[in-house]
């Protein structure tokens, strides 16, 4: 029996839905469950083909239990060790080498100095001139953000120069970026789970959160597909079986802002019960799939094109990040619910 496991921390209206979806299907040889992690022993094999995680970006015990799974051979969904190397700024990067645009972003040093270090310790840290970045970025307002945050925690928007300095000065030791601000004209959240399949779903990040979902922005066709296009090619070079893209669109360029979210909201009372089932159904399929080609001899996560570039000697270009082509759900003018 091949076991499909799922892990998860707080979230309630997924992970069951997601069991018994996969359950329901009965394949044979294929059973779902909530993962069950008991004495962690080096190098010993888990029960589970594949681990859909949902919660080790918080939990530091279970990234290193699903590093040791993965390297037993599980498949797990994200791969644990990608996660565990990217960040935003160096995303950010890698989405401009493979011609997606993105906001023009600064990196800043930490306010404080992390522990155990002294002046001594930035003697390669040159001043730095505020006007040069202020000039780079286009002028206020910008967006300042942790480098590798996530879930909105510690960003501010500033309007000038004196909250830039009063929001730096709230930020510790953690490193920062200062990042243009997009105003645009529409807005999208898209799920793409194996690399291939996607779902563009219509949203209003100024909206209260339970009704972000709640929007329809007229855009052509041709913006559509120029979209999915985007989230194909970032999720091929990052390798990420489940995540999601933020896109802005902004005199008719769509921005990637936020697209390193491999455990992104699935939960029904904020996307939605169209998108929800959307999610479940396409979570299911793919953790089928994966189990069905899983071997206990092999390595069985995903490595995304950039690392597999990289190994051959080759940069990342937009011509070779990715070759697969669009699952798209529905209709591309779909409105969600």
């Amino acid at each position: 029996m091949k076991k499909i496991g799922i892990l998860f921390g707080q979230e309630n209206t997924f992970p069951q839905a997601f069991v018994d979806r996969v359950n329901s299907k009965k394949v044979k040889g294929i059973q779902a469950e909530f993962v069950k992690v008991e004495e962690v022993k080096q190098a010993i094999p888990t029960d589970y083909a594949v681990i859909i995680d949902r919660i080790s970006q918080d939990v530091p015990f279970y990234r290193a239990y699903l590093k040791n799974a993965a390297i037993c051979g599980t498949a797990v969904i994200n791969n644990p060790f990608w996660w565990s190397a990217d960040e935003k700024f160096f995303n950010n990067c890698l989405s401009e080498k493979v011609g997606v645009p993105v906001p023009k972003t600064v990196l800043l040093p930490s306010k404080q100095m992390p522990d155990d270090t002294n002046g001594n310790s930035f003697r390669n840290l040159a001043f730095m001139d505020w006007n040069k970045i202020y000039d780079y970025l286009g002028g206020f307002p910008f967006y300042m953000k942790p480098y590798a945050g996530g879930g909105w925690k510690n960003v501010y928007k500033v309007n000038n120069e004196q909250e830039l300095f009063d929001a730096y000065n709230e930020t510790g030791q953690l490193v920062m970026m200062l990042q243009e601000e997009i105003k645009f004209e529409s807005y999208f959240r898209c799920y793409c789970i194996g690399g291939k399949h996607v779902k563009i779903m219509h949203y209003e990040p100024r909206n209260p959160h339970h009704l972000r979902y709640q929007a329809n922005h007229d855009v052509s066709d041709e913006m559509m597909a120029l979209m999915e296009e985007y989230v194909l090619r970032l999720n091929a070079a990052l390798g990420y079986d489940f995540n999601t893209v933020e896109l802005a669109i902004r005199d008719g360029v769509p921005y990637a802002i936020d697209f390193c979210n491999p455990a992104p909201d699935a939960d029904k009372n904020s996307v939605g019960e169209e998108n929800f089932e959307w999610v479940v159904e396409t979570a299911a399929n793919y953790a089928i799939e994966v189990a069905k080609k899983w071997k206990p001899t092999k390595n069985n996560l995903t490595w995304g094109s950039f690392i597999k570039n990289s190994s051959a000697g080759k940069m990342i270009t937009p011509e070779n990040a990715t070759k697969k082509k669009a699952k798209v759900a529905g209709p591309r003018r779909a409105t969600t619910v």
